[in-house]
């Protein structure tokens, strides 16, 4: 949903339990387990950073018995206009003379023989 590459997604309640690593392997444990099995609960906030993209995320986890049948989850709040990792930013570059290694034209007048 928040097209994340390699996200890190921990319990935001200062004790620092990783739910999900980008490291491989390290959180695999975790993958069968429920939400409540940590602890969360409605209320509970999560932070999920995405090095790879510069980006985080805080989630905060609400408890609804009024979603659609097969539903199991909704995304719903504020989100960025563009979700994913930013443009690179437009670098200006003076180019004279079909060069960009900051040679000037030849401004010389004097007559060749």
């Amino acid at each position: 949903k928040f097209a994340m590459v390699a996200p890190d997604v921990q319990i935001d309640d200062g004790k620092g339990t990783i739910l999900i690593s980008s490291e491989e392997g390290e959180t695999e444990a975790n993958n069968h387990r429920k939400l409540s099995d940590f602890g969360i609960r409605n209320g509970t906030r999560l932070q999920a950073d995405d090095f790879l993209q510069d980006y985080t995320l805080l989630i905060n986890v609400l408890h609804s018995e009024d979603l659609e049948k097969d539903v199991e989850f909704e995304v719903v709040g504020d989100t960025p206009e563009r979700i994913g990792p930013k443009p690179p930013e437009q670098t200006s570059r003076n180019i004279s003379n079909g060069s960009d290694d900051g040679a000037q034209p030849s401004t010389s007048t004097g007559n060749q023989q």
